[in-house]
């Protein structure tokens, strides 16, 4: 209910919660919040902010043992009771609270002298008792003009906020909104247990260390559960109101609820205000008492001052004693039972803090025997001694237990910058002291010590002397002069500013009657009207007892006659949390290895369905022959699985082993050997068997039982029982059987060796480049000098088919004493003409290769076998016409035909076109090839200049968006750090986890950054727009794909380090006190003195920010894992399906930035603008891409390619070299693919060439088969998105462009080509005058379409604006001597026929791979004017990272810059 609800049930002006509008003038006054009122400057040591302290002050714990240690159970001299005490807590409480840590969290933590009996009994020298500064106003602290000002959380008037509370809120939480009165818990008499929704500050139990706030009092001074006897007050209070509420309630029971409650409010606050300042205030003060009540005064500010909070009020802890007595009605003081179960005389204080469990109060009854015992018990002397249950057990955080409330009370008039106590005697007007001794005569002469050693603190100096250690020593029978002042104006000052002071009669509150009966109110009145207790149980002033007064106390208690105080303990906050934080934290490490093994069976699947369908498509072109002979298995090494093989002897007595699948593996001649080794192992079921093979690898084969390998060596004897001939049969070990074969790879070895060394003689090479055999073993090297090759090896070692008429032909050659193996001397022979002869030699050893008969002449048919032997080399690339052809072309250049035969001096005259062909022909053996000298480069500086030149004008849009995306960044991370690190100072960051959340803040702000201009790259519709603008000029749009990869890699590392940066903050906040977490997230944590942290499962489960984090990290390892390189060519559709996953990615981050627990939410001001750019070009394909696209042709090409041409949409516009993506229907609609056009843009349809690579393009290839169209009736049509610009259109730019497409990579060019020469034919004006097309291939049968595109091309290119130059990788080098041949053959082809023996074309054919390098220096020759040429390139990563390379090495000169565009696939 608000004030003006109460209005209308109210004739007067009801008093709002929170102290504001008290004073009109000053609305703050006294309210909550406002600012503590300084009677003296503030004193710092900066004059700002920062406290005095040690080593300019005394250590306050040393200060505290030398000034306030002393006996207890010294009575109070005035027999103030301790009711007194406990009531005036209860009055401290009711206009002031500054004991809430401040925030940013600023800690002055004590240091206990080394030693110390209590805190330091081990003398580790390291203990500190906890100190935390208290609240402050944030406007103030930020010069000496403006010092740091502390400020109250709860009113300043004495307004009944203690029994209230300090707000609407907190007063509605009390009330039960009936009958005007407070909720009522379990008993009618007590108020509700439950801590009021964080509303009571909840310190934990230092003796037992129970926290929580389920059974604590829901009151309205929030530290009124402090311990049991300022609760006791709260109670007292709590039951007045319900008392007076229901008096009014007898006398007029129509009123409501609101008019009830506010009447008792009233005249509850009213009694308070009177009993407090007429009654309680002058007996505390030693009889002096309020001048008479002056009437309101509304320029008097009644603001709490330090002094009076940190100082004086604070002497009450003098009287404070070692425990309470508890009595009834019948003076019986009960015992009370200790935390152990013992019994003692009264209910120790240090051990009555913040309790949970309350023993000996249960029942209000309890309440009342514990009011009625401190009525009777007389307080300690008023004297500067305290006892040990505040000096040495005051309670502490959980982290350290016990602390010293003398020593914190010093400490916080430091925090408060309190002047020392005589600047404090000068601003009251009292005269000064100007020694120690001077401050309490009567205390130097009965103590003189005392005085002596707090001076040696102090170094004797007056003036550093503290308030509230000068005000406590002066005390004496009560507070001394300077407490009593300051005490004295505060009530007074609280009094004459209160515009509803209960006498103030301009307020309306109460008629003269009603402010006289409220005078006339003792506390006495109170306690009988709400306890239990009758007029002659209690004395009539109960603040003091005197002689004759009922129910004296047995005793004055001490510490001596108590339980002891339970000891200091300490708290880990992370205990039984280490196993639980470190399995979650491996759980996280492991989501990518999840995403991996589900990647690699995603890719298994894939693999498994894609080779099923390749199966299942090849089955009807492939018959399995059935195995022949005996079945066995080959052993071919350790390590590797047995391989299922057949055996057969045939009739020329050779041993032929069979796959089961029917190819021959090997054939052993076994006639031609004196004998055979034959071994069989004699345990594991005696099924191995060794046959040793002498000059090769030996064969080892395992049966299935030993029955079957007798049944073949029985098989074996007929086939080799020749006169001369034996089996050696000898039974080992299966072990050592398995060690005394020579396996494949042994044997593979020493041929390796054999020919390195061979080379080694030959080509007079480095024995380390060459096989050193000098670390060998001697038999070792033995073995390989006379080691002798089969012809097999010998193909082998030249990379061609054993059955091959070259590998004959030469075979026969260099086996001079034709036993059908090389010696090491036969194969030297032959190798030294090969790589040193000169070309008449190598001319003559080809000639005699083919001479058969050996007659110094090749007929016809030797010289079309020579011929035959070379053409086979092509591996395929020639077909049966074309190789007749090229015979009969040759045959006639060799002139055949005039002779039936021809001469060697025929044959090389054949040859003398070229002779330096010949020259430099050499012999390729697999692994070796010659490597030529590198050209020696002069001036490297000069080169790596002009290179880092080159470089930076080929890329410096590149470089450009490079340093502008990640400058920025850089700078909005740097920003968070140096906001977190340096500038933050509310948040309390600097006391808790720096690193953390600086790394986590920083990182986190490039990731808002990064992620949503991500989206920009994958624009497609856009930058294909943008391209065509003067924007192209300044981003390179071309590389839109790589900056998304680049980012997104980046983003994901930053993502890595947020989310480190969080397991240390998360660690730092489950060890942290709740008071500074609070600080950290005030929305979400708020203080009530607790402290317990919550656990690290709280923060990742129980909150939005980790919660969506943890599945950000979840989602990021699918895609991040299935976006790989690797498994996106296995699966793209896996790696299509988790990209989609982006939409629950943004959403997530949304969320996950928008809870705010640490800042207001900022990644919105990064995704609103490219989010609404991706949203417009999403809109913009899904505008077209759902349109079904006809088919009008569809083709299967050779080498798996489909060609397809689609009818063009109506307002397709495309440039030639782009690209689009198509999904297929009867494939899946949401399945797109991206495939370059080959069309061109002139044509009236579109078209593609799709190579069958994958699951998805082999399923399309399905699709159009002949079967498949019979079924299904028609083409099945497609949706189609793009077109999407890149690199390759750009080729129109340049004077001069090089076009280099390998395997399917060629697509781009093809439309380009047709483009170029389509404008050059209806004389289109083009920057662009000459373009070099290079195509590699293995073999132009592979892709036959693009010669026909190309033969197209070179029809309609009447202006030669195109050289094509066509590389056929299948084929060796030009200088193998293996290829010479084949090359001579080439061009005698085209010289007569003007096109290439293998493709048909116009166009160069060249053999290997091309030598960039050479082939743009020709360029530079060729077009000396021109300053920049375009390269252009499509193909596998190696072909592109060739040209890119001689794009470099080109770069280094001064000469044409070569700037290279490239796509992969």
């Amino acid at each position: 209910m608000n004030s003006t609800d109460s209005r209308c049930e109210v004739s007067w002006e009801v008093p709002r919660f929170d102290g504001w509008y008290n004073s009109l003038g000053y609305p703050r006054r006294g309210a909550v919040g406002s600012h503590l009122m300084r009677l003296l400057p503030a004193r710092y040591w900066d004059g700002v902010y920062q406290p005095v302290r040690e080593p300019l002050l005394p250590n306050p714990r040393r200060l505290s043992s030398a000034m306030a240690k002393g006996p207890s159970g010294l009575p109070s001299t005035r027999n103030q009771t301790v009711l007194s005490l406990f009531f005036g807590y209860h009055v401290a409480f009711e206009i002031f609270d500054s004991r809430t840590p401040g925030c940013p969290p600023e800690f002055m933590n004590i240091l206990v002298p080394k030693g110390d009996p209590v805190f330091d009994p081990t003398s580790t020298g390291n203990v500190l008792l906890p100190f935390q500064r208290g609240p402050w106003d944030k406007e103030s602290g930020q010069s000496p003009s403006n010092p740091r000002t502390q400020v109250n959380l709860v009113t300043a008037w004495i307004d009944g906020s203690s029994i209230y509370g300090p707000s609407t809120s907190w007063s509605d939480s009390l009330r039960s909104f009936s009958g005007g009165l407070l909720t009522r818990g379990s008993k009618w008499d007590m108020p509700k247990q439950g801590g009021g929704r964080n509303l009571m500050w909840s310190a934990a139990d230092p003796s037992t260390g129970e926290h929580g706030d389920e059974d604590l009092y829901e009151l309205g001074n929030a530290w009124a559960n402090e311990n049991m006897f300022t609760a006791a007050e709260g109670i007292i209070w709590f039951r007045y109101h319900n008392y007076v509420a229901s008096k009014l309630h007898e006398e007029h029971p129509d009123w409501s609820d609101e008019k009830l409650f506010q009447n008792a409010r009233k005249t509850v606050v009213a009694t308070f205000q009177s009993i407090a300042l007429y009654e309680w205030l002058p007996g505390y003060l030693g009889g002096k008492k309020l001048p008479p009540y002056p009437g309101y005064q509304k320029f008097v500010d009644p603001g709490i001052s330090p002094e009076f909070q940190v100082a004086a009020i604070r002497f009450g802890i003098t009287m404070a004693p070692p425990g309470v007595y508890m009595r009834n009605r019948t003076c019986h003081f009960r015992k009370i039972i200790n935390i152990d179960g013992s019994l003692s005389p009264a209910m120790r204080l240090c051990n009555s803090f913040w309790k949970r469990q309350k023993p000996n109060v249960k029942t209000g009854l309890d309440i009342d025997d514990l009011l009625m015992g401190m009525a009777s018990q007389i307080a300690e002397r008023e004297d500067n001694i305290v006892v040990e249950d505040l000096r040495d057990y005051m309670y502490g955080p959980l982290r350290f237990t016990r602390s010293d409330l003398v020593a914190m009370t010093i400490q916080r008039g430091r925090d408060f910058g309190l002047q020392g106590y005589d600047e404090v005697r000068k601003a009251l007007d009292l005269p000064p002291v100007k020694t120690f001794e001077d401050i309490n005569p009567e205390l130097t002469r009965t103590n003189p010590q005392l005085l002596h050693d707090v001076a040696e603190l102090y170094d004797r100096d007056i003036s550093k002397l503290e308030l509230f250690p000068g005000g406590l020593l002066e005390s004496l029978d009560g507070p001394g002069p300077v407490f009593s002042a300051i005490i004295f104006d505060q009530f007074e000052r609280i009094r004459n500013g209160d515009r509803f002071w209960f006498e103030n009669k301009q307020n309306g509150l109460f008629t003269d009657e009603e402010m006289q009966a409220i005078r006339n109110m003792t506390y006495y009145d109170v306690l009988l009207a709400v306890t239990s207790a009758e007029a002659t149980d209690i004395q009539n002033n109960v603040f003091f007892w005197k002689d004759g007064d009922p129910c004296p106390q047995p005793t004055q208690l001490d510490a001596s006659m108590l339980s002891p105080c339970t000891n200091a303990t300490k708290l880990n906050y992370f205990d039984g949390s280490k196993a639980g934080f470190g399995i979650f934290i491996i759980v996280l490490f492991l989501f990518p290895v999840v995403s991996f093994l589900v990647a690699c069976m995603v890719a298994y699947l894939r693999k498994y369905r894609y080779n099923k369908f390749q199966r299942r498509r090849k089955a009807g072109d492939k018959t399995e022959e059935s195995a022949v002979g005996i079945t066995a298995y080959e052993w071919q090494g350790h390590n590797r699985p047995l391989h299922p093989v057949s055996l057969e002897v045939d009739e020329k007595k050779r041993l032929q082993v069979f796959d089961r699948s029917g190819p021959a593996l090997r054939c052993l001649s076994l006639g031609s050997q004196n004998y055979l080794d034959v071994f069989l192992s004699s345990d594991r079921q005696r099924k191995a068997l060794l046959l040793k093979v002498p000059k090769e690898y030996d064969l080892v084969l395992f049966f299935d039982d030993e029955s079957k390998r007798a049944a073949f060596v029985k098989y074996l004897h007929p086939g080799v029982t020749n006169i001369g001939q034996e089996i050696s049969m000898k039974e080992m070990r299966e072990k050592e059987l398995l060690q005394e074969a020579l396996t494949r790879e042994q044997r593979a070895q020493i041929v390796e060796t054999f020919i390195r060394h061979a080379f080694s003689k030959v080509l007079e090479i480095e024995k380390c480049d060459a096989g050193d055999m000098s670390g060998v073993s001697r038999e070792k090297a033995k073995e390989v000098l006379r080691c002798e090759l089969t012809a097999s090896e010998f193909a082998d070692a030249l990379g061609l088919k054993p059955d091959s008429l070259f590998v004959d032909s030469m075979f026969t050659l260099a086996d001079k004493d034709g036993n059908g193996y090389l010696s090491f001397q036969e194969f030297l022979d032959v190798m030294v003409i090969f790589m040193k002869g000169s070309p008449e030699e190598k001319s003559k050893l080809m000639f005699s290769m083919n001479d058969i008969g050996g007659t110094g002449f090749l007929a016809k048919e030797e010289f079309a076998r020579m011929l035959r032997s070379f053409i086979e080399i092509s591996n395929g690339a020639l077909s049966k016409s074309q190789s007749e052809d090229a015979i009969r072309t040759m045959m006639k250049a060799a002139g055949f035909d005039d002779k039936e035969k021809i001469s060697w001096e025929d044959f090389h005259f054949l040859l003398r076109d070229h002779e330096k062909d010949l020259q430099f022909a050499q012999l390729n053996v697999k692994g070796w090839r010659m490597k030529r000298r590198k050209q020696y480069i002069r001036n490297p500086i000069q080169q790596k200049i002009q290179q880092f030149k080159r470089f930076v004008e080929n890329y410096r849009r590149h470089i450009v968006c490079v340093i502008i995306v990640y400058g920025i960044t850089a700078g909005v991370a740097l920003e968070r750090c140096y906001y977190y690190g340096l500038q933050d100072d509310s948040s309390g960051i600097p006391e808790t986890s720096v690193v953390g959340i600086i790394v986590s803040r920083g990182s986190a702000a490039a990731i808002s950054f990064l992620f949503p201009y991500m989206l920009l790259t994958v624009c497609r519709n856009l930058i294909t727009l943008c391209r065509e603008t003067f924007l192209n000029r300044y981003i390179p749009f071309d590389a839109a794909i790589d900056f998304h990869r680049f980012m997104a890699m980046t983003a994901i590392i930053l993502a890595v380090v947020h989310s480190l940066g969080h397991v240390v903050n998360l660690y730092i906040f489950s060890i942290s006190d709740l008071n500074i977490l609070s600080c950290l997230f005030p929305k979400v944590l708020p203080n009530n003195g607790s402290e317990l942290p919550l656990k690290w499962s709280w923060w990742f489960f129980q909150t939005v920010p980790g919660m969506t984090g943890v599945l950000l990290l979840f989602v990021f390892s699918f895609m991040y894992v299935f976006a790989s390189h690797y498994f996106r060519r296995i699966s793209f559709r896996g790696f299509w399906i988790t990209h989609y996953l982006y939409v629950i990615v943004y959403t997530l981050v949304i969320i996950h930035g928008s809870f705010a627990l640490l800042q207001e939410p900022r990644f919105y001001i990064y995704l609103i603008p490219p989010a609404l750019l991706f949203l417009l070009d999403k809109l913009i394909s899904l505008s077209r891409k759902k349109v079904e696209i006809p088919v009008v042709r569809a083709e299967l090409l050779p080498s798996g390619v489909t060609h397809l041409e689609f009818k063009r949409p109506q307002g397709f516009v495309y440039r030639s070299g782009q690209w689009v993506r198509i999904a297929c229907l009867m494939l899946g609609t949401d399945e797109y693919h991206p495939f370059t056009l080959t069309s061109a843009p002139h044509e009236e349809t579109l078209s593609l060439h799709i190579r069958a690579v994958g699951p998805w393009t082999s399923q399309l290839r399905e699709l159009y088969t002949e079967e498949s169209l019979l079924e299904l009736g028609a083409y099945p049509k497609l949706y189609l998105d793009g077109p999407f610009g890149e690199g390759h259109q750009e080729w129109i730019d340049f004077e001069v462009s090089v076009l280099v497409g390998g395997g399917i990579g060629v697509t781009p060019f093809t439309s380009i080509l047709k483009d170029l020469v389509f404008k050059s034919s209806i004389k289109s004006k083009i920057q662009c005058k000459k373009v070099y097309f290079i195509w590699v291939t293995r073999t132009q049968r592979q892709f036959e379409w693009v010669s026909d595109i190309i033969r197209e091309v070179e029809e309609m290119d009447t202006q030669e604006l195109v050289s094509v130059h066509t590389y056929i990788t299948q084929v060796a080098e030009k200088f193998d001597l293996r290829t010479t041949m084949l090359y001579v053959c080439e061009r005698h082809f085209q010289k007569v026929w003007n096109r290439s023996l293998f493709t048909g074309l116009r166009s160069v054919t060249h053999f290997g791979r091309p030598p960039f390098v050479s082939f743009f220096s020709s360029l530079q020759e060729v077009h000396p004017e021109v300053g920049k040429i375009g390269v252009f390139s499509c193909g596998p990563p190696g072909l592109t990272k060739n040209v890119e390379k001689a794009c470099q090495q080109m770069n280094k000169r001064d000469q044409a810059h070569f700037m290279h565009h490239y796509e992969n696939f």
